[in-house]
């Protein structure tokens, strides 16, 4: 039970790092194109 337990631990450890490794740059991005695009609305 414990080893399944670790590995589970394991898994959420590496999809959180994943999504973070991805979704900030994406984020960072999204909100660099509104910025910008606002700029065409002035």
């Amino acid at each position: 039970m414990e080893s399944s337990n670790q590995q589970t631990g394991t898994t959420t450890l590496r999809l959180v790092l994943a999504w973070s490794f991805v979704g900030i740059p994406l984020t960072l991005g999204v909100l660099q194109t509104l910025i910008n695009s606002m700029k065409l609305f002035q």
